[in-house]
């Protein structure tokens, strides 16, 4: 299946990515990915040096001509989000991604694809493997756990590189050159809960699946179905309509993609069994014509499941939901001078109540220090009621554009020059590693940009075989317009 993604131009860069999509590389266990890069500058004889965090750095010397260039670092990251639909039997400890080609697009049966961010991986090895680019001096920096933490790009030491130029090869709009992106921080609530005996009732599995999900940070502006969301929604409304009972709830799962499906476990009395599926059906037609232009796929389902022996509190139960409605989620605010820019957002990522522990996972987003702040406010206030422990964690900060620096207006001229349009010169509401790089190197002029990747951090991620070939272009040119080192 993979052989036909080795057969698509340019070729070295094609099979780098098929050759590290046969890697599992999770965030936070890297280690075969690691080694995968270890070895291969080795094996060309480059100097490669792993850090004390597990980033990895091959440095290349530049080609004829080009020894008086200012050192440029090619940056991409070796972890990819890990998902894939309920009805894909994968295992992604042990297997490489199943790879097709489908027109114009690569995408991977039933799981994320790791276009995000292997063809930025792919497209450095390609490059310190060729004899024939034009290139000043390199230094190829593959980071670790940007998508669960950005430990890799936190773990920098400032004296590890030399470059005056960093591209970041990981945006995913081929037309779109990136200054800027958003920090963010993961806002955990946690604690127990008291539980009641179960008696005399029936238990049913509820599943809301099939949505669409996707980058918490760069496609939460479309009004995407948020499940966790839609979950407490629909167990509010059967609540309201139907006596249920909760014994537990388990939905999403990576902070920075918008979850997909749930399952709750929930009981009533055996009489209410008809009245339960024909609530459930209704509120299944209203969620799938509230979200029938983004999530067509959209499915709830209820089956009888095996008896459990507790439930939720009445009073617990009462107030999970009311927090979980009263909590924040999508666009907090819009950037007021920046149109169409996200300034500021939170994801209800990870929903898990079961056995005496309840656990709710965000991760919010802003370009505004003082504003993401106010955003964990308004979360801690949501849930203030459940009496839990709120853990603040993996903040970061963001990128501030400045879009008078050299490299940008080189990358802009260069843009127009070779595909007779302007690029979009704009920041992102995501978080990118050159916020963090920024912090530990403040001299170095940074920018990113990449190919058309859509559906990253879910099942439906694909990558533009067309828009490869035209940043393989682009890339290959700006590595020639690089300016002399200053002395």
């Amino acid at each position: 299946m993979n052989e036909a993604v080795r057969e698509l131009q340019p070729i070295t860069l094609w099979n780098y990515f098929a050759d590290l999509n046969a890697v599992p590389r999770p965030s936070k266990k890297e280690e075969r990915a690691i080694q995968f890069i270890q070895t291969f500058g080795e094996g060309l004889g480059l100097p490669t040096e792993i850090d004390k965090v597990g980033n990895v750095v091959i440095r290349k010397p530049a080609t004829k001509g080009y020894e008086n260039k200012a050192t440029v670092v090619l940056q991409s990251h070796l972890d990819m989000v890990h998902q894939k639909n309920a009805d894909v039997d994968f295992d992604f400890a042990t297997q490489g991604i199943q790879m097709q080609v489908d027109g114009d697009w690569v995408k991977a049966k039933g799981t994320t694809l790791g276009a995000d961010n292997g063809i930025g991986v792919a497209t450095i090895m390609a490059i310190l493997v060729s004899t024939d680019i034009e290139h000043p001096p390199l230094e190829a920096l593959f980071t670790i756990d940007e998508e669960t933490g950005m430990t890799g790009a936190k773990g920098l030491s400032a004296d590890l590189l030399k470059g005056k130029y960093l591209l970041n090869l990981d945006t995913e709009d081929d037309y779109e050159l990136t200054i800027g992106c958003a920090g963010g921080i993961d806002v955990t609530c946690s604690g127990q809960y008291e539980s009641k005996k179960a008696n005399d009732v029936q238990f049913y599995q509820l599943m809301i699946k099939g949505l669409t999900g996707g980058h918490s940070g760069m496609e939460i502006q479309k009004g995407l179905a948020n499940v966790n969301k839609l979950m407490n929604r629909l167990l509010v409304e059967l609540s309201r309509e139907i006596k249920i009972d909760i014994s537990c709830i388990n939905g999403g799962g990576l902070r920075n993609a918008i979850p997909r499906e749930s399952v709750a476990i929930i009981a009533t009395a055996s009489a209410m069994e008809d009245s339960l599926k024909n609530a459930v059906k209704k509120w299944e037609d209203i969620f799938k014509k509230e979200y029938a232009f983004t999530d067509k796929n959209l499915q709830v389902a209820l089956v009888p499941h095996t008896k459990q022996e507790s439930l939720l509190e009445d009073q617990f139960r009462e107030n999970l939901l009311q927090a979980l409605y009263a909590c924040p989620n999508g666009i907090y605010r819009m950037n007021p001078r920046i149109n169409e820019l996200v300034q500021t957002s939170n994801n209800i990522a990870k929903v898990t109540v079961q056995d005496g522990n309840f656990s709710i996972g965000c991760l919010g987003r802003s370009s505004v220090d003082s504003e993401k702040m106010d955003l964990v406010n308004a979360i801690r206030a949501a849930f203030a009621g459940l009496k839990g422990t709120i853990e603040l964690s993996g903040e970061y900060p963001g990128w501030e554009p400045k879009p008078d620096a050299s490299i940008v207006t080189i990358m802009r001229n260069l843009y127009e020059e070779l595909f007779k349009e302007k690029p979009l010169v704009d920041a992102v509401h995501a978080g990118l590693e050159c916020g963090i790089i920024g912090t530990h190197y403040p001299d170095m002029e940074m920018i990113s940009f990449g190919p058309n990747i859509y559906g990253a951090h879910s099942p439906d991620e694909k990558v533009q075989i067309s828009s490869v070939q035209k940043f393989w272009k682009y890339l290959l040119e700006v590595l020639k317009r690089i300016p002399e080192a200053k002395s």
